[in-house]
Order: C-alpha cells, then sequence, then structure tokens
C-alpha cells in the first residue's frame, strides 16, 4: 500500500483521502450503532488516511526544497 500512495498522482492522492474519510465516518457510524462487523478496519482506513497526509507533505517539503 506505501508503495501504492507513492505513485499516485496529487489529483489521485486527494481522491483517496477524500474516499477514506467517508469510508472513516461510515464505520465510525456504524460502530456506534452497534452494526460494525470488523472493528480493525477503523484502524487500517485510520493508518491509510495518514499514509496519504504524510506523502502530501512530503511532497509539500520537497517543493520547498527542504527534506
Amino acid at each position: 500500500m506505501a508503495d501504492a500512495v507513492t505513485e499516485q498522482s496529487d489529483a489521485e492522492l486527494l481522491e483517496s483521502l477524500a474516499d477514506a474519510k467517508k469510508e472513516l465516518f461510515n464505520l465510525r457510524f456504524q460502530l456506534a450503532t452497534g452494526q460494525l462487523a470488523n472493528p480493525a478496519r477503523i484502524r487500517e482506513i485510520k493508518k491509510g488516511v495518514a499514509r496519504v497526509r504524510t506523502e502530501q507533505r512530503r511532497r509539500q517539503l520537497a517543493e520547498t526544497g527542504i527534506k
């Protein structure tokens, strides 16, 4: 997955982030209503969001010349 994130374009990263946030919202809603079948999925999605945000920040710093 980490390789997939680094290979995505900026637009694809934004789309991935939006999709992950929507899924995370839905999973949290299911958790609150007692309908969540796989609670570990929340952790997976949160890690995916962090990977995307980290890649976005890495690219932002690369543009400014900061390592």
